[in-house]
């Protein structure tokens, strides 16, 4: 038998290594260990197909569907109303008052529901195409685009000036434009399909300059600049969704600009010592909200990470980080009984769920424990308030 002399040297390094004490991992222990887009790809493979086929059933709705009749802007504007306000018992017909963490189920959220909607729709086609290849999950994903950004009669204006609304106080709030989170997926996976075999260029490009309005839009705005420059996980959200629609315009200086919003605000401004969120534990969903803006940070940190730039390793001058962020929440999500902060005022029994921290971290880490949490988590979340408030619900299309 011939035997190759690379193997022979490999087993005496191996034993050599052994013998004096060495921790050795074989071949096939690194890979156990490793998380990767293929373990991910397996968990999913079913409800990513199961839900591309809903997707392929579904035609385009916009926000031109539904007339917003409380709305100060027109009928391609989108429109939303703030959250937690409601009308004044002692004076019904006046300025409405603030509940924090208390929705007002008599709010308009037609328009959110269609994005959303139109996020699920993208996310799963995506998602499909990236495991299957088949171009008709494509095919269909643009039509859902023409019609959102490109056609006159039913696209939505690339702006959020009436976001967000108070009834009797303000027409639209900055800090209505956390409602377009749910536009990341669209523009993920438009990244993802773009390269597909016959497709048509133009309309892409009529998509993409969509997007470069907006994204011009939120960052010249001031709405986007108030936004921006919050201090809890909305300034996050802001932070995360103009790295991703800059990234799929290939603005290099607005993704530039995002790394140091990371590393020079939003990590050393947000988290504590303990990698907690005081901004978030001090609401009255500190739950849900710790969740949310971790979520969003690590999706950040995901966006922007490339071979010339690696936040998962960054830390700032006292040790902040988003690996020290992960592993304070961690154990909370393994066992929400161990949270020592008070429970969440509405939704607290519906989270946790299959979190994109937990498989962002695992990856970046090589975290099996986080990785094992995710797999056994909700993957498909049906609560309104849960869809809302998770920024990412299709990790396969964000993985390299």
């Amino acid at each position: 038998m011939k035997v190759n002399s690379l193997s022979v040297l490999c087993c005496f390094l191996f034993l050599c290594m052994a013998g004096c004490g060495v921790k050795v991992r074989t071949t096939e222990a690194l890979k156990e260990e490793a998380v990767g887009k293929d373990d991910v790809v397996e968990v999913l493979h079913e409800h990513v197909l199961e839900a591309a086929a809903w997707a392929l059933q579904q035609g385009p709705v916009t926000v031109t569907a539904h007339v917003a009749e409380r709305s100060a802007g027109g009928i391609h504007d989108f429109y939303s109303e703030g959250d937690y306000w409601w009308p004044d018992p002692e004076n019904p017909e006046g300025p409405y008052i603030q509940r924090d963490g208390m929705t007002n189920p008599d709010n308009f959220v037609a328009h959110r529901h269609s994005m959303i909607r139109f996020s699920r729709i993208v996310g799963a086609l995506a998602s499909a195409y990236e495991i299957t290849g088949d171009k008709k999950y494509v095919d269909h994903a643009l039509r859902h685009m023409q019609a959102w950004f490109v056609n006159p009669e039913t696209l939505m204006n690339p702006s959020l000036l009436y976001a967000q609304a108070i009834m009797g106080r303000v027409t639209g709030r900055g800090i209505g434009i956390i409602d377009t989170i749910h536009l990341m997926e669209v523009a993920q996976g438009l990244i993802v399909m773009q390269g597909a075999p016959g497709v048509d260029s133009a309309l892409v490009a009529d998509i993409k300059d969509w997007f470069a309005q907006y994204l011009e839009w939120l960052t010249t705005h001031e709405y986007g600049k108030d936004e921006m420059n919050r201090a809890n996980n909305h300034a996050t959200c802001w932070v995360m969704q103009v790295a991703s629609f800059a990234r799929l315009t290939g603005n290099e200086e607005i993704l530039d600009f995002c790394r140091e919003r990371y590393k020079n605000v939003l990590l050393p401004g947000q988290m504590a010592a303990d990698g907690s969120f005081p901004e978030e534990i001090d609401r009255t969903k500190p739950y849900g909200y710790s969740l949310f803006n971790l979520d969003a940070m690590t999706t950040v940190v995901q966006i922007l990470s490339d071979e010339s730039h690696d936040l998962w390793s960054y830390k700032t001058a006292d040790g902040k980080s988003i690996k020290k962020g992960i592993d304070f929440l961690y154990p909370y999500v393994a066992d929400k009984d161990k949270w020592p902060y008070d429970e969440d005022v509405m939704y607290w029994e519906n989270w946790p769920v299959a979190h994109p921290f937990l498989v962002f971290g695992a990856e970046a880490y090589d975290q099996q424990s986080w990785f094992e949490t995710w797999k056994r988590l909700d993957h498909m979340p049906e609560v309104e308030e849960v869809v809302r408030n998770l920024p990412i619900r299709n990790p396969i299309i964000w993985m390299n």
